[in-house]
């Protein structure tokens, strides 16, 4: 499991890893499987809606110190047209379309919608 925050503390558990940081962005990556993020989630544990057990993100966030990321759209939309690019020249990519993978939808398109929601949001700054 990824989480993705503006701050951290200077230690994190042993579950919990900071795989990358750049100036408005950390990923950690956590081992959910391991015994005491599993106690954790158990210690956190509440009604999150009528019937629905389960454990909300700002109380495991809250616990942690970590603050969560709140990126405004426009800059999700900047990440997302990056990480296409890069999917899109990657060699693994560039393999199944040689393998004849071809979806009704491709990164092309991806990219498009992107462009035309990026357009959207600047029209109405």
């Amino acid at each position: 499991m990824k989480l993705y925050a503006k701050t951290i503390p200077q230690t994190l558990p042993d579950w919990a890893t900071t795989v990358t940081k750049c100036a408005d962005l950390i990923e950690v990556e956590i081992n959910d499987e391991h015994p005491n993020f599993q106690s954790l989630l158990e210690e956190l544990e509440t009604e999150v809606e009528p019937g629905t057990i389960g454990v909300k993100a700002k109380d495991l966030c809250s616990r942690l110190g970590i603050e969560m990321s709140n990126p405004n759209l426009y800059q999700l939309v900047e990440q997302a047209q990056t990480l296409i690019s890069l999917i899109a020249t990657h060699p693994g990519y560039k393999q199944l379309l040689n393998e004849g993978y071809q979806p009704d939808l491709n990164i092309a398109d991806a990219s498009t919608a992107l462009t035309y929601l990026q357009w959207e949001l600047e029209r109405n700054r």
